[in-house]
């Protein structure tokens, strides 16, 4: 069931270039479903979009205290999501909720609907076991394969101060990391948050080769990469000029350098490459979701 712990999550604003569609919130009816709910919630009514909430009776958690036959797990299915609309208009009355019980397996139903959603929100289970929000991976699954921004919320969010500044990784600089760059922008301009725009680097491997110029102390950035983040940082100031930004040059890999940057944040963005395959995500995203301890925005990017 849903419960009446309180979570207040930072209601993010962040628009999609083609915005259209629903805020699609994902519940399953345990304690992952709360701050989802308030979070997609609170999303919907920042941005004056549908709420839209989903719930799958044919991937119900297998702890739910249910006998097994449809009809019962329909009829709590819609005790879910009855509660959860009802909590949704006591949180932001006048927002549009609607509800959706589907027989298809969570992971299909959630990505189809990514396809029309402008953002889709997920709980997950805290720190060290991001494997599940309905069932297993389902919330893995639906991060590699949704057409939409996901976000991921834990089911430990609190209310614990968090200050306004959006944290997004620059590692592909150009048209490939503009999706991601954008997503961050546009959340930043409309809650009057700040950009922290990071990117990682990691000196060249000198194993072997006989130097033909004297060597760096390693602390400094190579020639060029401060300028490929400034580049790809030109137009998004120019669009949005009251959003403060912060560029953070790291030496260090991706995943430790973004964590320790997103550490107090009320959100990370990054982006996940399209069609990625054996892997759905790649390990740096894959490693900020189990453990950043803010929210997490997957942006799908070419």
């Amino acid at each position: 069931m849903l419960g009446t712990r309180e979570f207040a999550p930072v209601a993010l604003s962040a628009r999609r270039y083609v915005m259209g569609g629903s805020v699609v919130v994902g519940l399953d009816g345990t304690g992952n479903s709360v701050p989802a709910l308030r979070w997609g919630a609170a999303e919907a009514a920042a941005r004056r979009l549908p709420l839209h909430l989903l719930h799958s009776w044919m991937s119900q958690p297998l702890n739910i205290p249910i006998a097994q036959e449809a009809a019962n797990k329909k009829r709590y299915g819609a005790e879910v999501l009855g509660k959860a609309e009802e909590m949704a208009l006591e949180l932001h009355p006048g927002i549009s909720v609607t509800t959706e019980q589907v027989s298809e397996q969570a992971v299909d139903a959630l990505v189809d609907r990514s396809g029309q959603a402008a953002l889709m929100v997920l709980g997950s289970r805290g720190h060290g076991a991001i494997a599940g929000f309905l069932l297993g991976s389902v919330s893995l699954h639906v991060l590699g394969r949704a057409k939409c921004p996901v976000i991921t919320v834990r089911e430990e969010e609190t209310a614990a101060y968090r200050r306004p500044e959006i944290v997004v990784g620059v590692q592909d600089p150009g048209t490939q990391g503009e999706v991601v760059l954008g997503f961050a922008f546009a959340a930043a301009d409309a809650h009057h948050a700040r950009v922290r725009a990071v990117r990682a680097w990691e000196p060249p491997a000198t194993v072997g080769v006989v130097p033909t110029a004297p060597a760096s102390s390693g602390r400094e950035p190579p020639v060029g990469e401060e300028k490929l983040l400034a580049d790809a940082l030109v137009p998004w100031r120019a669009k949005f000029p009251d959003v403060d930004v912060i560029e953070q040059m790291e030496r260090g890999r991706v995943a430790p350098v973004l964590l320790g940057a997103c550490s107090q944040a009320c959100l990370l963005v990054v982006g996940r490459r399209m069609h990625r395959s054996p892997m759905l995500l790649g390990p740096a995203v894959f490693a900020v979701l189990h453990h950043a301890g803010c929210p997490v925005a997957v942006v799908p990017r070419g």
